[in-house]
């Protein structure tokens, strides 16, 4: 991988009020390589800070409202989803495929040169064939994402996630499991990464490249680190 140390990153992020989009805005607010940050969300977030900028937008399915808000970035942090569980799979495939590819076939029109990196999930079944209905959704997801004209496309995989304390929006449950982790991480290594690493995999992956676009959890800590 070749270091950019003078590639400044302007990203679009989505999800930004849940956990991952949340973590990864900060590491993004953090990183010195990151010049401005756009969230999109429907409802109005709490965080001010010099390089962030805020669009209050409803429905993802129709971004024509605000495209002309959505151009000069070089890349898009997607980090929007639901959970399948409940989910009817008419409702799931709305949710996870029609609005993501919207977002991104908008992105792709209005940023030639833009890296949209995609978080999907570990298990995801990338021939569409398989039992799982979440698994096959998420799989069409990434493939018709490859094929938009984006300059890269990543599909993030990561499993279990340690969260990043003090953020607002980590699930409630985490901090009963949290102990998980450093098990995972000792025994299972292919299984968890932090959140950290998978905000810093993304800016690296605009900054730096990765050879694989499918990152599955060792190759988000391997991003991450170098």
């Amino acid at each position: 991988m070749e270091v950019k140390p003078d590639v400044k990153v302007r990203v679009i992020i989505t999800g930004a009020t849940g956990m991952v989009g949340e973590g990864v805005m900060h590491q993004c607010l953090l990183h010195p390589q990151v010049e401005a940050v756009l969230v999109i969300n429907r409802k109005q977030g709490d965080v001010k800070h010099p390089k962030l900028k805020e669009i209050i937008h409803q429905d993802f399915s129709d971004l024509t409202a605000i495209e002309d808000e959505l151009t000069g970035y070089n890349a898009c942090f997607f980090c929007l989803g639901v959970s399948s569980v409940g989910m009817n799979a008419e409702d799931y495939y709305r949710l996870t495929y029609t609005l993501t590819l919207n977002v991104g076939e908008t992105l792709s029109r209005l940023n030639k040169d833009m890296t949209f990196c995609y978080v999907s999930g570990k298990g995801t079944d990338s021939t569409e064939t398989g039992r799982s209905m979440w698994a096959r959704v998420k799989g069409k997801t990434e493939n018709d994402l490859m094929k938009l004209p984006f300059k890269q496309v990543f599909a993030f995989r990561p499993g279990f996630i340690k969260a990043i304390k003090g953020l607002k929006h980590t699930h409630k449950y985490y901090k009963y499991i949290g102990w998980l982790y450093p098990v995972l991480r000792i025994f299972f290594p292919s299984t968890a990464c932090t959140l950290q690493e998978v905000g810093l995999a993304m800016v690296h992956s605009v900054t730096r490249g990765y050879a694989k676009p499918i990152l599955e959890v060792k190759d988000i800590i391997a991003l991450a680190r170098n």
